[in-house]
């Protein structure tokens, strides 16, 4: 069913794009990987600690307006 709507070369298109896309980001992250020891130490604390407030205000605001 799912095949259906994609022809064959969309398919090996997308397998194509998926395996460069993946390689590049692989390769990408290793060449810069100083400079996230460097520039982003701590950032997984701070993007946990702000997403965690962003989604409690939201939270707020849905049950103090009734929704």
């Amino acid at each position: 069913m799912f095949l259906a709507f994609f022809t064959t070369g969309r398919i090996v298109f997308m397998i194509f794009f998926i395996i460069a896309f993946i390689s590049l980001m692989i390769f990408s992250y290793k060449k810069d990987i100083k400079n996230h020891k460097r520039y982003y130490q701590n950032s997984g604390k701070k993007v946990l600690i702000y997403g965690g407030l962003i989604v409690l205000v939201f939270m707020a605001i849905r049950f103090f307006t009734g929704h």
